[in-house]
Protein backbone atom coordinates (compact mmCIF):
# COMPACT_ATOMS: atom_id res chain seq x y z
CA UNK A 1 0.00 0.00 0.00
CA UNK A 2 1.40 3.75 -0.78
CA UNK A 3 2.49 5.32 2.31
CA UNK A 4 2.46 8.91 3.16
CA UNK A 5 5.48 9.30 1.87
CA UNK A 6 7.02 10.41 -1.82
CA UNK A 7 9.01 7.87 -3.91
CA UNK A 8 12.20 7.29 -2.90
CA UNK A 9 15.28 9.02 -4.76
CA UNK A 10 18.93 8.37 -5.04
CA UNK A 11 21.02 11.99 -4.32
CA UNK A 12 24.51 12.42 -4.21
CA UNK A 13 26.26 13.72 -0.94
CA UNK A 14 29.51 15.64 -1.24
CA UNK A 15 32.08 14.51 1.66
CA UNK A 16 35.19 15.91 2.25
CA UNK A 17 36.77 13.25 0.82
CA UNK A 18 34.55 12.95 -2.23
CA UNK A 19 30.71 12.39 -3.74
CA UNK A 20 28.62 9.34 -2.87
CA UNK A 21 25.30 8.14 -3.10
CA UNK A 22 22.42 8.09 -0.55
CA UNK A 23 18.82 6.77 -0.84
CA UNK A 24 16.39 9.84 0.45
CA UNK A 25 12.85 9.43 0.72
CA UNK A 26 10.71 12.65 1.94
CA UNK A 27 7.31 12.97 3.42
CA UNK A 28 4.19 14.36 1.19
CA UNK A 29 3.51 16.98 3.58
CA UNK A 30 7.25 17.72 1.83
CA UNK A 31 9.07 19.03 5.44
CA UNK A 32 10.24 17.73 8.45
CA UNK A 33 13.07 17.24 11.03
CA UNK A 34 16.00 15.25 8.95
CA UNK A 35 17.25 11.50 10.31
CA UNK A 36 20.35 9.60 8.64
CA UNK A 37 19.95 6.07 8.26
CA UNK A 38 23.02 4.02 8.88
CA UNK A 39 23.32 0.45 7.16
CA UNK A 40 24.19 -2.65 8.07
CA UNK A 41 26.55 -4.52 6.90
CA UNK A 42 24.62 -5.42 3.53
CA UNK A 43 24.95 -1.80 1.89
CA UNK A 44 21.55 0.38 0.74
CA UNK A 45 19.69 -2.57 0.37
CA UNK A 46 16.02 -2.85 0.65
CA UNK A 47 15.52 -3.19 3.59
CA UNK A 48 17.53 -0.15 4.26
CA UNK A 49 15.59 1.73 2.06
CA UNK A 50 11.99 0.19 3.41
CA UNK A 51 13.45 1.69 6.91
CA UNK A 52 13.80 5.11 4.83
CA UNK A 53 10.49 5.11 3.68
CA UNK A 54 9.26 4.14 7.01
CA UNK A 55 10.24 7.25 8.74
CA UNK A 56 9.16 9.62 5.77
CA UNK A 57 6.04 7.80 6.45
CA UNK A 58 6.40 8.84 10.24
CA UNK A 59 7.08 12.17 8.98
CA UNK A 60 10.77 12.78 8.72
CA UNK A 61 13.28 13.29 5.82
CA UNK A 62 15.24 10.16 6.08
CA UNK A 63 18.28 9.46 4.03
CA UNK A 64 19.98 6.47 3.98
CA UNK A 65 24.01 7.07 2.94
CA UNK A 66 26.51 4.96 1.31
CA UNK A 67 29.18 4.25 3.30
CA UNK A 68 30.59 1.48 1.76
CA UNK A 69 31.25 3.99 -1.24
CA UNK A 70 35.38 3.79 -0.85
CA UNK A 71 35.60 0.14 -1.01
CA UNK A 72 32.73 -0.49 -3.32
CA UNK A 73 29.89 1.74 -4.08
CA UNK A 74 26.27 0.81 -4.59
CA UNK A 75 26.31 -2.25 -2.52
CA UNK A 76 22.91 -3.61 -2.18
CA UNK A 77 23.28 -7.67 -0.92
CA UNK A 78 20.70 -9.71 1.37
CA UNK A 79 21.45 -12.23 4.62
CA UNK A 80 19.63 -15.06 2.72
CA UNK A 81 22.88 -16.59 0.99
CA UNK A 82 26.35 -18.08 2.79
CA UNK A 83 27.93 -16.21 0.26
CA UNK A 84 26.10 -12.75 0.76
CA UNK A 85 27.17 -13.23 3.95
CA UNK A 86 30.48 -13.62 3.63
CA UNK A 87 30.89 -10.85 1.13
CA UNK A 88 29.10 -8.85 3.86
CA UNK A 89 31.76 -9.70 6.85
CA UNK A 90 34.52 -9.08 3.92
CA UNK A 91 33.14 -5.42 3.71
CA UNK A 92 32.81 -5.08 7.48
CA UNK A 93 36.02 -6.09 7.66
CA UNK A 94 37.58 -3.12 5.24
CA UNK A 95 35.84 -0.63 6.50
CA UNK A 96 37.15 2.22 8.02
CA UNK A 97 34.68 2.95 10.86
CA UNK A 98 36.83 6.75 11.42
CA UNK A 99 35.78 7.54 7.96
CA UNK A 100 32.21 5.98 8.05
CA UNK A 101 31.54 8.58 11.06
CA UNK A 102 33.07 11.42 8.62
CA UNK A 103 30.15 10.53 5.85
CA UNK A 104 27.15 10.54 8.52
CA UNK A 105 28.49 14.13 9.42
CA UNK A 106 28.91 14.90 5.41
CA UNK A 107 24.66 13.47 5.58
CA UNK A 108 23.63 15.38 8.19
CA UNK A 109 25.07 18.42 6.74
CA UNK A 110 23.54 17.19 3.81
CA UNK A 111 20.19 17.34 5.33
CA UNK A 112 20.31 20.36 6.90
CA UNK A 113 21.01 21.85 3.45
CA UNK A 114 17.98 20.60 1.90
CA UNK A 115 14.71 22.85 1.58
CA UNK A 116 12.49 20.35 2.89
CA UNK A 117 14.61 19.67 6.06
CA UNK A 118 13.32 21.77 9.01
CA UNK A 119 16.22 21.55 11.12
CA UNK A 120 17.10 19.03 13.60
CA UNK A 121 18.60 16.02 12.18
CA UNK A 122 18.98 12.59 14.19
CA UNK A 123 20.45 9.26 13.20
CA UNK A 124 19.29 5.70 13.84
CA UNK A 125 21.59 2.74 12.90
CA UNK A 126 21.17 -1.36 12.78
CA UNK A 127 24.04 -3.63 13.45
CA UNK A 128 27.24 -1.96 12.23
CA UNK A 129 24.65 1.17 11.92
CA UNK A 130 24.07 0.36 15.56
CA UNK A 131 28.10 1.43 16.71
CA UNK A 132 28.05 4.00 14.02
CA UNK A 133 25.02 5.46 15.63
CA UNK A 134 27.19 5.73 18.90
CA UNK A 135 30.14 7.01 17.63
CA UNK A 136 27.32 9.82 15.88
CA UNK A 137 26.03 10.69 19.00
CA UNK A 138 30.28 11.16 20.45
CA UNK A 139 31.67 12.66 17.08
CA UNK A 140 28.98 14.17 14.87
CA UNK A 141 26.73 17.34 15.64
CA UNK A 142 23.69 14.99 15.02
CA UNK A 143 20.73 16.26 17.60
CA UNK A 144 20.06 12.47 19.08
CA UNK A 145 20.65 8.88 17.95
CA UNK A 146 19.37 5.80 18.12
CA UNK A 147 21.24 2.22 18.20
CA UNK A 148 19.86 -0.99 17.12
CA UNK A 149 22.09 -4.39 18.42
CA UNK A 150 25.35 -2.22 17.70
CA UNK A 151 28.69 -4.23 17.61
CA UNK A 152 31.92 -3.33 19.23
CA UNK A 153 30.35 -0.52 21.28
CA UNK A 154 32.10 -2.15 24.41
CA UNK A 155 35.69 -1.63 23.11
CA UNK A 156 34.60 2.43 22.35
CA UNK A 157 33.20 3.21 25.99
CA UNK A 158 36.06 5.91 26.49
CA UNK A 159 33.92 8.23 23.66
CA UNK A 160 30.89 8.13 25.97
CA UNK A 161 32.43 10.66 27.58
CA UNK A 162 31.87 13.01 24.60
CA UNK A 163 27.99 12.55 24.16
CA UNK A 164 26.30 15.93 24.64
CA UNK A 165 22.74 14.76 23.07
CA UNK A 166 20.31 12.26 23.60
CA UNK A 167 21.41 8.59 22.51
CA UNK A 168 19.33 5.32 23.01
CA UNK A 169 20.42 1.84 22.35
CA UNK A 170 18.17 -1.14 21.75
CA UNK A 171 20.33 -4.52 23.15
CA UNK A 172 19.57 -8.13 22.37
CA UNK A 173 19.63 -9.69 25.43
CA UNK A 174 20.91 -13.18 23.39
CA UNK A 175 22.74 -11.44 20.74
CA UNK A 176 25.25 -13.43 18.70
CA UNK A 177 27.41 -10.76 17.46
CA UNK A 178 27.46 -9.23 21.31
CA UNK A 179 28.30 -11.82 23.91
CA UNK A 180 26.57 -11.13 27.32
CA UNK A 181 30.05 -10.07 28.59
CA UNK A 182 29.97 -7.35 26.23
CA UNK A 183 26.49 -6.26 26.48
CA UNK A 184 27.04 -6.11 30.70
CA UNK A 185 30.54 -3.63 30.28
CA UNK A 186 27.97 -1.49 27.80
CA UNK A 187 24.89 -1.21 29.98
CA UNK A 188 27.10 -0.42 33.26
CA UNK A 189 29.42 2.33 31.27
CA UNK A 190 26.62 4.28 29.76
CA UNK A 191 23.29 3.51 32.30
CA UNK A 192 24.06 6.40 34.51
CA UNK A 193 24.53 8.35 31.94
CA UNK A 194 22.43 11.59 31.11
CA UNK A 195 22.09 11.19 27.80
CA UNK A 196 21.85 8.01 27.48
CA UNK A 197 18.73 5.73 27.62
CA UNK A 198 19.08 1.57 27.11
CA UNK A 199 16.53 -0.39 26.35
CA UNK A 200 16.79 -4.65 26.97
CA UNK A 201 15.11 -7.38 25.23
CA UNK A 202 16.35 -10.64 26.96
CA UNK A 203 15.03 -13.18 24.76
CA UNK A 204 15.87 -11.78 21.22
CA UNK A 205 18.69 -12.03 18.80
CA UNK A 206 21.00 -10.06 16.68
CA UNK A 207 18.56 -7.88 13.95
CA UNK A 208 15.10 -8.68 15.99
CA UNK A 209 13.85 -6.06 14.04
CA UNK A 210 15.18 -6.73 10.31
CA UNK A 211 11.92 -7.80 8.67
CA UNK A 212 12.16 -10.79 6.94
CA UNK A 213 15.68 -11.90 8.72
CA UNK A 214 16.39 -14.97 10.77
CA UNK A 215 15.88 -13.50 13.73
CA UNK A 216 12.42 -11.35 13.44
CA UNK A 217 10.77 -10.85 15.76
CA UNK A 218 7.50 -8.94 15.58
CA UNK A 219 6.67 -7.69 18.53
CA UNK A 220 9.57 -6.77 20.06
CA UNK A 221 10.64 -5.27 16.72
CA UNK A 222 7.46 -2.97 16.89
CA UNK A 223 8.02 -2.25 20.69
CA UNK A 224 11.60 -1.03 19.63
CA UNK A 225 10.33 1.16 16.69
CA UNK A 226 7.46 2.81 18.89
CA UNK A 227 10.12 3.67 21.43
CA UNK A 228 12.29 4.74 18.48
CA UNK A 229 9.74 6.83 17.02
CA UNK A 230 9.11 7.95 20.83
CA UNK A 231 12.55 9.04 21.22
CA UNK A 232 12.87 11.28 18.04
CA UNK A 233 9.34 12.74 18.26
CA UNK A 234 10.64 14.36 21.86
CA UNK A 235 13.82 15.34 20.62
CA UNK A 236 13.85 16.24 17.17
CA UNK A 237 9.90 17.30 17.12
Amino acid sequence: MPGNFLPGQDVTIKGPDGDFSGYLSVPKSGSGPGIVVIQEIFGVNQVMRDITEWLADQGYVALCPDLFWRIEPGIQITDKTDEEWKQAFDLFGKFDVDKGVTDIQATIDHLRGLEACTGKVGAVGYCLGGQLAYLTAARTNADAAVGYYGVNIQNLLGEAKNIKKPLALHVAGKDEFVPKEAQEQIIAGLQDHPEVTLYTYPERDHAFAREGGAHYHPADAKTANTRTLDFFKKHLG
